[in-house]
């Protein structure tokens, strides 16, 4: 199983709603799968874990900023790549806030254009009662955690 590095976002407006991607794959490994989730990916070759989330946050919401802001959480998870690898993924989560610009999909892979459907900002009440799966799971928990909500 690969080692994967990757940079995910918990991106905050104004009213501490939490921005979340909505990904529906309707073709390769993951076809069927649907579920909510925030933004980040992988590292590139030369990139630290802040670099990729800058680019990460510019490519998928279109959002530029200069600072990831703090990071809050880390953890380690198995999936399954949407080209069906299994990885052993090494996440670490950065807090950024949003002035409330509109989002932007002009920057987006090839894949994320394909899988990423939508985008709603999730106030706590909300998150905590939502049925659909969300990753990471303990999402709310992290927000808690690193003293948001």
């Amino acid at each position: 199983m690969r080692n994967r590095r990757a940079a995910r976002l918990l991106v905050l407006d104004a009213q501490l709603r939490v921005l979340l991607l909505r990904f529906v794959f309707r073709e390769g490994a993951l076809r069927g799968g649907d579920f909510w989730a925030t933004p980040g990916g992988g590292l590139e070759p030369g990139e630290d874990f802040a670099q990729a989330a800058l680019r990460e946050l510019f490519e998928e919401t279109g959002l530029a900023v200069t600072d990831p802001g703090r990071e809050v959480a880390r953890r380690t998870v198995h999936f399954v790549m949407p080209t069906g690898e299994p990885v052993e993924s090494e996440e670490r989560y950065f807090l950024v806030r949003s002035d409330g610009a509109a989002l932007s999909v002009l920057h987006r892979t090839a894949l994320e254009q394909d899988a990423i459907v939508g985008h709603r900002w999730c106030p706590r009440a909300e998150l905590e009662r939502l049925e659909e799966q969300v990753w990471p799971e303990d999402l709310a928990a992290m927000l808690v955690d690193a003293g948001v909500w």
